[in-house]
């Protein structure tokens, strides 16, 4: 019996490379690993195109298409967790010291899709008291999963030329929430701070109060691929399973090569 062939994009991750260079194999699978694209083109290739039959994909868009009757459902393997409240930066000249600062601003971003904004907009709801529609939420590019927001849901697409840390760092927008960190700041540009400057502390805190690690991707496959092969999704998940642990225990033994 043959095996089925599927295309597999997703990030050169460790806990993947034991599935991709064959080290760990998928029952009855032939995977095709697709990881040389970043995860904006992979995403926006996905969304619009369905080009891929599994696909590493940010979790809010996800749940956005699948509402939207989109083909597609997901297994339990999240390759992309990551903490957020370090990506939260501010212009120090604006006044802004804590969270509820942000109220009634404009504040910056990619796009309104990507999960780190959408986890950290959740947070700086819950924990801090900031509802999300009480700021003005400045875009640099359209979603990966097109949608119309509700009236009281304020999104600007920028219009200066700049790029939205450009902005941040002279003062055009007070504060930005984004999945990267903003050029000037890696640079070392002292005009831009993070709101939270122990966001480790808060992180390690957050995690011990809630017991949640942010999921950013969720893993998608083509829902008739399910349907006419009901025992791909199991396998794949066992799959990505062993490979992680696999990687784990290459990290833990120093003797393991790589």
């Amino acid at each position: 019996m043959s095996k089925l062939r599927l295309t597999v994009a997703c990030g050169d991750y460790e806990i993947v490379r034991p599935l991709k260079e064959g080290a760990v194999e998928a029952d009855g699978l032939e995977l095709i690993f697709l990881t040389g694209m970043g995860p904006r083109e992979r995403h926006w290739r996905l969304a619009r195109k369905m080009e891929f039959d599994v696909c590493e994909e940010n979790v809010g868009a996800y749940f956005m298409a699948h509402e939207q009757g989109e083909p597609l459902t997901a297994i339990p393997v999240f390759l992309h967790r990551r903490f957020r409240h370090g990506f939260l930066f501010v212009n120090v000249n604006a006044g802004i010291t804590s969270p509820k600062d942000l109220i009634g601003k404009r504040v910056g971003g990619t796009n309104y899709q990507p999960a780190a904004n959408i986890w950290m907009r959740g947070i700086l709801q819950e924990f801090y008291g900031v509802p999300h529609r009480s700021i003005t939420w400045v875009v640099e590019r359209s979603e990966d999963v097109p949608f119309t927001p509700p009236p009281d849901l304020r999104i600007e697409m920028k219009q200066s030329a700049k790029s939205l840390g450009d902005m941040l760092a002279e003062g055009d927008l007070p504060a930005m929430l984004s999945p990267t960190i903003p050029a000037p700041f890696a640079r070392g540009d002292r005009r831009i701070a993070r709101l939270f400057p122990n966001y480790k502390e808060i992180e390690i805190a957050y995690f011990r109060q809630t017991g949640i690690f942010p999921i950013m991707h969720v893993t998608t496959i083509r829902r008739d691929i399910v349907e006419r092969y009901p025992w791909v999704a199991t396998n794949l998940v066992k799959a990505f399973e062993q490979a992680k642990q696999l990687a784990y225990r290459r990290l833990e033994n120093p003797r393991m090569t790589p």
